[in-house]
């Protein structure tokens, strides 16, 4: 009996666990027929929805999850962007969504919305909504305000979006709200008024907006806030000086943003924080000790900023910190502070100090020699030093345990490295930078062990003697190679690339410039991006460099074989180099012509051929090369017509350098279309006819500078900014200066030993950015300009050796930034005028004129007994001349009375006696 109740029981259970389970998973027809609505409706080019059938059940179909008793659908998933098509699902409306009354999670990422208007209408349709993801969508509207009825909302994404509003405060008044994430949403303005009662809200993400506001207080009063990001938003302003009663931040990003107060000291008591980063801000002032009691940190990034003082040596305390970055700020002191706390480490690897991974101290004001504890750490993959003021000597003590570094960047350092020649470092780096350092005058052999090698500087090393062959052999790996600026000597042999690398993209930068190689030119693989062979003793022809591989083309963007021995013709090749942005083949001794084929070079942006001796007149096909900024041509023999198309066509040049060829011809009006030229130099030429009157229309030398653009990048060409800038030799106040990091802040313009006649142009001194003019050894007429003085910061003028006339003008009194000046042999007259500059030049700047006062020994003729007498005085206005005739006036009024009257009484007898018997009856 017993036994039958145990298999009826059993028998009644399984019937119960049939029943459900034959419930469970199956979708029910209202929903899946609202689905199979949006199916319909919805514009579905990727197929997105394939796997939606009808006659299946639709808690199969992809994105669809169902509860697992009833059925219902309660997650609805849908990623709705293919990258690969560039083109995704679109969904206009949701009218087919109330039916999914249970569903508690929806997600549409990638979906296209943007006639979705409603959309914010599914948060009131869905009243078990938990989390709504709604991340790039094109959604480009959302309202102020928006009266909602749930209440059970904790997840809200609208990341990706545009929005181009401000962040409505309705977005903040879900009570049960955990998470909001906005990036990139284009939010603008201020955050809404708060507080708001936010007891559960631990996740603020609003990345890369653009608030152009302060961060609010009462963000930083939400006691549970564990996760906040808000970096690259435009914040500006101060960090809140207090937060609520407890910290429990873990994650805090305030990157990217223009806030510039000092670190709060609040932030030091967020215990649980693991994740701190400041980067990019103008936060100044110390970073306190304090910080020593974040003892979760596992990342710290406080990188360029205003940040100044002694490196806070308790944050090698931190034994979980594995990233720290400083760089780009204005630490000093010793370098050596910061490792000071890891001498009591524990042994390597057991714990505390050695977690770190990535070390930046770049850039900063840090002095003195890496400490031998350096070389405990031994989980250290990324060291960045470079840009400092270390010195000292490192041997292989500071980096015994190194085995896991990687990349190491100390370079524009004074350290020398002094190792055994059979040392053979802990490590396989990638990367080992460090130009300036120490370390001839033998080739360090122990590079040949580095076997993982693909970014490489020793430059300005003290390194003499030839280049080991096994070098050569392992550069084939090495992406960028700088050894330039040392004492190299021998033939370079054709560079080869490594099977293992081809293919592994580019850059490939050959820096081996400022050496004494010597030979022909090298053959170069057809992937090399940057090649830097000027100023060594390289000899014979272009011609097999160029046109080794006339059916490929090369990815050269940077050429400079300048301050060679290089001679022959040109080749006509450049079909070949059409990627070329920088090509500076000057100071060599190229003969012939420029080749017609140089129009190939759309791209080119940097030309310099100066002091080489070419001829001919410019090719007409330059015209094509629309890109550049620089064309320096200077001491060759070319000559012809300056073609008007360098104004018409060339419209984004900013340095125009033809000195010292044998150009003729008027100066094209064209040229004042070039807005942006900073640099004019055509002196030394055989130009005639008169200055153009449009000059004012160099708006780069009446702003002082080129507006600069983000893709200009200063002038700056090379994939690792800063090694190879653009430069310009200019000559100015008598002699000839390189320009290079301050070259967009310097204006210039010279026409001087030309042939040039007429009057300056008036509306020249419209350009009151311009530092440098010459105009001297022509045969230029007139008076200069009155309102010169506006030109306030110009610092060398030369009108020298021309028929100028009339007075030098008293505005140039009011140039007080001018360290040069040369008026000499012209026609100029009268006084020249006082200011605490002109006095102080040379007589010969003057010499040659009618000119007196000083600094000329010649007295002006209104000056009299006293040739001291300054301009101030000799000029006086006519109402202090008025005040010296009316005590003249008086003087002679008096003695006039006086002899009028006393004359009589002294000679006429009658008179005298009849006033002597007038006074005695008095």
């Amino acid at each position: 009996m017993r036994g039958l109740y145990l298999v009826l029981v059993q028998f009644f259970f399984l019937t119960i666990t049939f029943k459900f389970s034959s419930c469970a998973g199956i979708c029910k027809e209202n929903e899946k027929r609202a689905l199979l609505m949006l199916k319909k409706e919805a514009n579905d080019p990727t197929n997105v929805l394939s796997t939606w059938i009808d006659g299946e059940d639709c808690c199969n179909w992809e994105g669809i999850l169902c509860h697992n008793v009833t059925g219902s659908v309660i997650e609805l998933s849908i990623n709705g962007w293919d990258y690969a098509e560039i083109k995704g699902l679109k969904i206009d409306n949701f009218h087919w969504l109330s039916s999914l009354e249970n569903l508690n999670r929806l997600d549409m990422s990638g979906v296209d919305l943007s006639e979705a208007t409603n959309w914010t209408e599914v948060i009131n349709m869905l009243p078990s909504l938990v989390n709504l993801r709604f991340s790039n969508c094109s959604l480009h509207s959302i309202p102020s305000l928006f009266d909602h009825n749930n209440s059970v909302l904790e997840n809200l994404d609208l990341s990706l979006n545009n929005f181009s509003s401000p962040i409505p405060g309705w977005v903040f008044s879900f009570s049960n709200l955990v998470s909001l994430e906005f990036i990139g949403s284009n939010f603008i303005a201020s955050f809404p008024k708060g507080p708001f009662n936010l007891t559960s809200f631990t996740t603020l993400s609003a990345s890369s907006n653009l608030f152009s506001s302060v961060l609010p207080q009462w963000l930083f009063d939400l006691n549970n806030l564990e996760y906040l990001d808000l970096s690259n938003s435009l914040l500006e302003g101060q960090i809140p000086s207090g937060v609520g009663h407890f910290c429990k931040l873990s994650y805090l990003n305030l990157a990217i943003n223009n806030l510039n107060s000092t670190i709060p000291n609040w932030l030091y008591g967020c215990k649980n924080l693991e994740t701190l980063n400041l980067r990019e801000n103008k936060l100044e002032g110390t970073v306190s000790d304090l910080i020593s009691n974040l003892t979760s940190l596992t990342s710290i990034d406080m990188s360029v900023n205003l940040l100044s003082g002694k490196l806070p040596s308790v944050i090698g305390k931190l034994g979980k910190l594995e990233d720290l970055d400083l760089s780009e700020n204005r630490f000093e002191g010793e370098v050596s502070e910061i490792f000071n706390t890891m001498n009591d480490c524990p042994p390597i690897g057991s714990g505390n100090c050695s977690s770190l991974r990535t070390l930046r101290l770049n850039d900063n004001k840090l002095v003195g020699n890496l400490p031998k504890s350096f070389g405990q750490l031994s989980n250290l993959q990324f060291c960045f030093m470079e840009n400092n003021k270390l010195e000292g000597v490192l041997t292989e003590d500071h980096f015994t345990n190194l085995t896991n570094l990687k990349f190491f960047q100390a370079s524009k350092s004074n350290l020398t490295l002094s190792v055994s020649s059979d040392w053979i470092p802990p490590f396989q780096a990638s990367d080992i930078l460090i130009g300036g350092w120490r370390l001839g005058p033998k080739f360090p052999l122990w590079i040949q062990s580095q076997q993982s090698i693909m970014n490489m500087d020793i430059s300005n090393a003290g390194i003499v003697g030839e280049v080991p062959t096994w070098f050569w052999n392992l550069s084939s790996q090495i992406r960028f190679l700088n050894i330039s600026h040392n004492q190299l000597i021998g033939e370079i042999p054709t560079f080869s690339i490594s099977s293992d690398s081809i293919g592994s993209g580019g850059p490939w930068l050959i820096y081996l410039n400022s050496n004494n190689f010597s030979g022909s030119l090298p053959h170069i693989p057809t992937m090399v991006t940057e090649l830097d062979l000027s100023n060594n003793s390289l000899s014979k022809g272009l011609t097999n460099f160029l046109c080794d591989k006339r059916n490929e083309s090369y990815m050269l963007t940077i050429l400079h074989l300048g301050g060679n021995h290089l001679s022959e013709e040109i080749p006509d090749c450049w079909m070949n180099w059409p990627e070329l942005e920088v090509l500076n083949l000057g100071e060599n001794k190229l003969s012939g012509g420029i080749p017609r084929s140089i129009g190939a070079l759309s791209k080119l942006k940097s030309w310099d051929l100066k002091r080489n001796r070419l001829s001919g007149p410019l090719p007409s096909s330059l015209n094509n090369c629309t890109n550049l900024w620089k064309i320096d041509l200077n001491e060759n023999e070319l000559d012809g017509n300056l073609p008007t198309w360098l104004g018409t066509k060339l419209s984004n040049l900013t340095v125009l350098s033809l000195r010292s060829n044998k150009f003729d011809g008027e100066l094209p009006p064209e040229f004042c279309q070039l807005s942006d030229l900073q640099i004019l130099d055509l002196a030394n030429n055989k130009l005639f006819g008169e200055i153009p009157m449009c000059v004012n229309n160099f708006t780069a030398m009446v702003n002082g500078r080129k507006v600069i653009t983000d893709a200009d990048e200063e002038m700056d060409y090379s994939y690792y900014v800063g090694v190879f800038r653009e430069s310009a030799r200019v000559a100015t106040k008598g002699n000839i200066y390189q320009y290079d990091t301050i070259l967009s802040l310097f204006t210039s313009m010279d026409l001087s030993n030309n042939n040039l006649s007429g009057n300056i142009p008036m509306n020249l001194t419209s350009l009151v950015g311009l530092r440098s003019l010459n105009f001297s050894n022509n045969h230029l007429i007139g008076s200069i300009p009155k309102d010169i003085g506006n030109m306030k910061v110009l610092e060398s003028l030369d009108l020298s050796n021309n028929q100028l006339s009339g007075e030098i003008p008293r505005s140039i009194s009011s140039l007080f930034s001018l360290s040069h000046l040369n008026v000499s042999h012209n026609n100029l007259s009268g006084r020249i005028p006082v200011s605490t500059q002109l006095q102080t030049f040379s007589s010969s700047s003057f010499s040659g004129n009618k000119l007196c006062g000083l600094p000329l020994s010649e007295r002006c003729s209104d000056e009299g007994e006293n040739p001291e007498v300054g301009n101030e005085e000799v000029d006086r206005s006519e109402d202090d001349n008025e005040v010296e005739w009316f005590y003249i006036s008086m003087a002679i009024g008096f003695i006039v009375t006086f002899w009028g009257v006393s004359a009589p009484l002294l000679f006429i007898r009658p008179w005298r006696h009849a006033y002597y018997r007038f006074l005695d009856r008095k």
